[in-house]
């Protein structure tokens, strides 16, 4: 199929997207392409709770489940996940506190667990601060003396 230059961009016809383009639907992480943030039924950590994806549980309590990073930023890197679908903390903080409140403590258990009550609790919230899966969850990070980069 052609492609087509106009003003030094390329584009493919048969597609009629750019090169390297991101598809629609889908945005660019360190993890590769992630789907936008949709329902419950496209989001990786429900389907995760759901036991729809297998994963090695560390922790759980009744609102929230806890399980190692694939890709971990410290020595101990868990993220402690709600049971119940929201998009961020401030979203399920507005939503259901008590949620948020119980996986608190659930990473706090983790980290006694693990990192001897010493740890650094992360909420990432929107796609220019690193959240890369649109269902509010904690980074548990500990067992390493942790500088500040900010992260």
């Amino acid at each position: 199929m052609p492609r087509v230059t106009v003003a030094s961009e390329s584009l493919d016809l048969a597609t009629g997207s750019q090169p390297g383009a991101v598809p629609r639907g889908t945005h660019r992480t360190n993890l590769g392409l992630m789907p936008d943030p949709g329902t419950e039924q496209d989001c990786l950590f429900c389907r995760i709770v759901s036991g729809e994806i297998p994963t090695s549980i560390v922790a759980s309590n009744a609102s929230a489940i806890a399980f190692h990073d694939i890709a971990p930023q410290a020595p101990l890197h868990v993220l402690v996940v709600p049971r119940r679908h929201a998009p961020d903390v401030a979203a399920l903080a507005a939503e259901a506190p008590t949620v948020l409140a119980d996986l608190v403590a659930l990473a706090r258990e983790v980290a006694e667990t693990e990192a001897d009550g010493q740890f650094r609790l992360i909420f990432n919230t929107g796609a220019r601060s690193g959240q890369s899966v649109f269902h509010v969850h904690a980074h548990v990070l500990g067992n390493a003396d942790l500088g500040w980069t900010p992260a």
